[in-house]
């Protein structure tokens, strides 16, 4: 079968999509690896009507409305491995042997986020340790929240969060790569700032309590935030030669690439990284794909 259109990632942006290209009376296959990058959050932050819901309300609700439509298809737990260009369109491979086929392709795969090096944060990412002010800010308006990080985009991070709390204070990590001028301008908004080298976290149920030093006294605090771009959650793009600078996709309007046929949306693209923003881009990504459609679909008069 050739399908209209496959989107790869079955996130808030790539179903998103699937539901406007349905509307659109087109074929569509959907391809979800099933690790959607807030799968370690208790509620979804900021999505109007769907604010501090559960997030995996928001996938599953998405799934059943898109099953009240005949033309889609969805793939749960299916990897996409790969992508390569045909005259019709592209041929996809999945991990599990299976080929698709389809005139264009969506990218939605969202970003991974790394995690600091630090002994015992992975039982509290999620709950106290965050890399998005404006998904979970808001948790900790007012309390002692850590800032973990190097250079500008941790020193932005510690900036933005003076608007959620007043006892912000910023850990270096012993490396010290934050300029003078950096340090003078943290102490001028009331940021605190700690060189010492942290060593772990500690706390319990998932809330964070102290940050440990390998050589100084323990820190209260009740949140860490840490910058994160993210890595894409796939290398597709790259492996048709499309350009990604930053762990992102640069794209032109409505989430097109340089690469005919391919879109990408969501937090895999060079936006803002929010949840009903990823929803935005991939509607946005749906109506460029549905004109490109038609107009080749559409008779041409001379």
């Amino acid at each position: 079968m050739l399908y209209d259109v496959a989107i790869v990632g079955g996130g808030p942006a790539g179903l998103s999509a699937a539901l406007i290209l349905a509307r659109a009376c087109r074929r569509v296959i959907v391809c979800d690896a099933s690790r959607p990058r807030n799968r370690h959050s208790s509620e979804l932050g900021g999505f109007l009507t769907r604010d501090r819901s559960p997030p995996g309300d928001l996938r599953r609700l998405g799934r059943l409305e898109l099953a009240t439509y005949d033309t889609v298809e969805m793939r749960e737990n299916t990897e996409v491995l790969a992508v390569r260009s045909e005259a019709l369109g592209f041929r996809l491979q999945t991990r599990d042997g299976v080929e698709l086929n389809a005139r264009k392709l969506l990218i939605a795969t969202g970003v991974v986020d790394e995690l600091p090096p630090i002994t015992g944060i992975e039982a509290f990412y999620g709950t106290s340790v965050w890399h998005c002010p404006y998904c979970d800010g808001y948790k900790h308006r007012g309390q002692s929240i850590a800032v973990y990080g190097l250079g500008k985009e941790a020193v932005t991070l510690a900036l933005e969060l003076t608007g959620w709390s007043s006892d912000i204070i910023m850990l270096t990590d012993d490396r010290r790569a934050i300029s003078a001028a950096q340090r003078r301008r943290l102490a001028s908004n009331g940021i605190k700032i700690r060189d010492d080298r942290v060593q772990s976290l500690e706390g319990a149920n998932g809330e964070l309590r102290e940050v440990r030093f390998t050589a100084a006294e323990p820190l209260a605090a009740r949140a860490l935030f840490f910058p994160s771009r993210g890595r894409i959650g796939s290398n597709l793009a790259e492996s048709l030669g499309i350009q990604v600078l930053h762990h992102t996709v640069r794209t032109a309007g409505y989430g097109k690439t340089g690469v005919r046929g391919v879109f990408v949306a969501g937090d895999a693209a060079h936006h803002i990284q929010l949840a009903i923003v990823a929803a935005g881009e991939g509607a946005a990504a749906a109506f460029a794909i549905n004109t490109e459609l038609l107009k080749e679909d559409l008779v041409r008069f001379r």
